[in-house]
């Protein structure tokens, strides 16, 4: 497992994560492929679309994808509420939306505080996460965002 990406190009071999929670889990993700956070706007659906993706939404004139991370993790869908937020990312050169449950905040860990991910981890498809970052009260699932989604999958998207 590479974690490489993750890392500050300077020599403070720090991991910037943008970091949200899903569930009871916590996750985090390259804050560098983070374009913004929104918070929940009307959502468009779409027929015959992958049940994973909510559909699209108008942000400022460009329709983008929104795909529902908790149901891509393999988690049960649920309600939005007042802390639910949409996170803007770029993924392999096409924006899409991805809905969780509330963003938590930006976190600088230290790249020696993580490891690989165990074989079996917590109730998340193990395919997407990177690693986990242990700090003091909490571990960080560091999902990889090229693997959210297949080649196929973002294409129909």
């Amino acid at each position: 497992m590479n974690i490489s990406k993750y890392i500050k190009s300077d020599t403070s071999e720090l991991l910037q994560l943008v970091s949200f929670r899903i569930g009871k889990e916590e996750f985090g993700v390259n804050i560098l492929d983070v374009q913004e956070i929104i918070r929940m706007i009307e959502i468009t659906e779409i027929p015959d679309s992958p049940e994973f993706v909510n559909g699209v939404v108008n942000l400022r004139s460009e329709v983008i994808p929104v795909v529902d991370l908790r149901v891509r993790l393999g988690l049960p869908k649920s309600e939005c509420d007042n802390e639910t937020r949409i996170i803007v990312m770029d993924l392999s050169g096409k924006t899409i939306g991805f809905v969780v449950d509330e963003v938590s905040e930006v976190l600088r860990i230290p790249n020696n505080i993580t490891e690989p991910p165990p074989e079996m981890v917590l109730d998340v498809n193990s395919d997407f996460i990177t690693g986990i970052g242990k700090m003091e009260n909490k571990l960080i699932i560091l999902l990889d965002l090229e693997k959210i989604l297949s080649k196929e999958e973002l294409e129909l998207v």
